[in-house]
C-alpha cells in the first residue's frame, strides 16, 4: 500500500531531521577532536560522542599494530565512561574485523553463529562495531555495547557509527603518530644527554708526559657505546692507560662502561701492580653487574722514570708493539674477562720501552669492521697500516687508522664501537 502524502512528508521530515542530527553530531565531534594531538583525549571523546549518538552504555577503541607479526597485536585500549568495568573485545571479534573491515551489528552475540566459542562477557547484550581505516588499512576498531533502551542497535545506529569511525580514523592515527614522535624525541634527547655524559667520562685530551707521545679516540656504533679508554694518574712518574670493551651496545653498555671506569679509577693506586688492580676490579664488578655481562680490558702502568710498562690483559684484543724497523708483533698473554667469575688471577707482564717504540691497543670494532663483501678489516691489515705509518705522531696515526677503517667499511653501517689508543716513546 502506497503511503499517503502526509505520511510521505512525515517520512521525509524524519529523514531530514536525522540527517541534520547526524551532521550536528559529526560537526561537534570534528570540533572536539580536530585540533587535539592527545591520543587518550581524542579516543575518549570519540567514545563518549559515539555512545551518546547511538544510545550505548559503554564504548571502547582498540588500536592494532599493523607492523607486528600478529596483525591483532593491541597497541592501546581506551575504555569509555558509564560506570562499568572496561570490556575487552573478544579476539575472534578483532579477527573478524581485521578480515572483513566492515561494520558489525550483533543484537544476540551469545548465540551468533559467526562467533561460536567467543568468550563474551555475561553483561554484553548487544554489540555495534566499526573499523577505523586509514588508506584501507585497519588501524583500530570502535565498539559500543548494550543499547540503553534494552532493545537492540538498529541499522541507522550502524550507519551513524560507521560515519563517526570514518571521520575519526585519520585523526586518531595522526594523534598516535604524534605521540610516537614525542616518544622518539624523548628517547633522542635522553640519548643526547647520555652521549654528553659518556663523552665527559672519556679523556678530552691525552696528558702531557715528557718523553712520550699519547693519543686516543673512541667512536660509538650508536649514539652511545660500551668502549672505553683512559689515562689515569697512578702516582709520581706513573701513568695507567687502558682500553676496554663492554659486552653489548647502546645505552646499557654505556652505563656499564661508566661503572667500569669508576671501578678502575678507584683501584688505580700508587705502587699497585697491573695484575692486582685487575683482580680487585674484577671482584667489585662481579658483585655489581648482572650475570652474563662482562668486560674485556687491556690495562697497563707506565713508569716514565724507568720506561718500563707493566701490563695485564683481561680477555681483550692483543695490542701491537712496533720496535724500530721491526715488523709489528702482538703482546701475547691474557686472562679471563672482567665480571665473569669472582676469583680470578691476572698475570702481570713487563716490557721495557726503547726510544721509538710504539704500542697500539684497540677494540675489536676496528679489526671486525666489515665491507660490502663481508671482509673484516682484520689484524693483518691493521699491522700493515701501523708499519707503514709508524713514524707519524700519535694523534695523526689514530686518525689514519680510523680513516682506513671507515674507507674499508664504505657504506656498510658501523656495527661495533671503535676505539684506539697509541703510546710512543720519543
Amino acid at each position: 500500500m502506497e503511503p499517503t502524502r502526509a505520511e510521505a512528508l512525515q517520512q521525509e521530515n524524519d529523514r531530514l531531521r536525522r540527517a541534520v542530527e547526524e551532521l550536528s553530531i559529526l560537526n561537534d565531534l570534528a570540533t572536539a577532536i580536530g585540533a587535539s594531538r592527545d591520543l587518550d583525549k581524542v579516543m575518549q571523546t570519540i567514545i563518549q560522542r559515539s555512545q551518546s549518538a547511538v544510545g550505548a552504555e559503554q564504548g571502547v577503541i582498540t588500536l592494532v599494530d599493523g607492523q607486528a607479526d600478529d596483525p591483532l597485536t593491541t597497541l592501546v585500549r581506551a575504555a569509555g565512561s558509564g560506570g562499568h568495568a572496561p570490556l575487552r573485545p573478544d579476539q575472534s571479534l578483532l579477527g573478524w574485523m581485521h578480515l572483513y573491515k566492515r561494520p558489525l551489528l550483533l543484537n544476540d552475540p551469545q548465540n551468533d553463529p559467526r562467533f561460536q566459542g567467543a568468550a563474551w562477557d555475561a553483561s554484553i547484550r548487544s554489540v555495534l562495531g566499526a573499523p577505523l581505516l586509514v588508506r584501507s588499512e585497519l588501524q583500530g576498531i570502535l565498539l559500543v555495547y548494550n543499547k540503553k533502551d534494552g532493545a537492540g542497535f538498529t541499522e541507522s545506529d550502524q550507519r551513524l557509527l560507521s560515519i563517526l569511525a570514518a571521520q575519526s580514523a585519520q585523526i586518531v592515527e595522526n594523534a598516535r603518530l604524534f605521540e610516537e614522535e614525542k616518544a622518539l624525541l624523548r628517547v633522542q634527547e635522553e640519548l643526547r644527554l647520555a652521549y654528553e655524559m659518556q663523552t665527559s667520562l672519556l679523556p678530552e685530551a691525552p696528558p702531557f708526559v715528557p718523553g712520550y707521545d699519547l693519543a686516543g679516540a673512541s667512536q660509538p656504533a650508536r649514539t652511545v657505546g660500551g668502549d672505553y679508554f683512559d689515562f689515569i694518574p697512578a702516582g709520581p712518574d706513573r701513568l695507567a692507560l687502558c682500553v676496554g670493551d663492554v659486552m653489548g651496545k647502546g645505552l646499557p653498555a654505556a652505563l656499564l662502561m661508566a661503572n667500569v671506569q669508576a671501578t678502575l679509577r678507584g683501584q688505580t693506586l700508587p705502587n699497585i701492580s697491573a695484575g692486582a688492580c685487575l683482580e680487585q676490579s674484577n671482584t667489585l664488578l662481579y658483585k655489581s653487574i648482572r650475570r652474563g655481562s662482562f668486560v674485556t680490558l687491556f690495562y697497563a702502568v707506565l713508569d716514565t722514570a724507568t720506561h718500563r710498562l707493566m701490563w695485564a690483559n683481561a680477555g681483550h684484543n692483543r695490542p701491537f708493539l712496533l720496535r724500530a724497523e721491526e715488523p709489528a708483533v702482538v703482546l701475547e698473554g691474557g686472562d679471563l674477562v672482567l665480571g665473569a667469575r669472582p676469583d680470578v688471577s691476572y698475570e702481570e707482564h713487563t716490557l721495557d720501552l726503547a726510544s721509538g717504540d710504539l704500542l697500539v691497543t684497540y677494540s675489536d670494532g676496528i679489526t671486525e669492521a666489515m665491507n660490502a663483501h663481508r671482509e673484516d678489516f682484520g689484524e693483518k691489515r691493521l699491522a700493515a697500516l701501523l708499519e707503514k705509518h709508524r713514524s707519524l705522531p700519535a694523534e695523526t696515526l689514530v686518525e689514519r687508522v680510523l680513516e682506513a677503517v671507515a674507507e674499508h667499511a664504505g657504506d656498510e653501517p658501523q656495527h661495533d664501537d671503535v676505539t684506539l689508543l697509541v703510546l710512543r716513546r720519543l
